[in-house]
């Protein structure tokens, strides 16, 4: 049996993907109602939970070393 594993649990997983999709979900709402660029914020934290994400992917698909 092959135990896959990366650096966040399947809860941080989960965690980050419902705070990725809100992010980007805010940026254009945010976008639409102000006249500022403060919107620019939810997509750069939009970018970097993204990074995240397919950092962890990432580490699950490198092959595991048998010691």
């Amino acid at each position: 049996m092959q135990h896959v594993t990366g650096f966040l649990t399947s809860r941080q997983r989960r965690i980050a993907w419902i705070g990725f999709v809100i992010a980007a979900l805010h940026a254009p709402v945010s976008a639409s109602l102000t006249t500022d660029a403060s919107w620019l914020f939810a997509v750069v934290v939009a970018m970097l939970v993204a990074v995240v994400i397919i950092a962890d992917d990432s580490e699950r698909r490198r092959p595991q070393t048998q010691e």
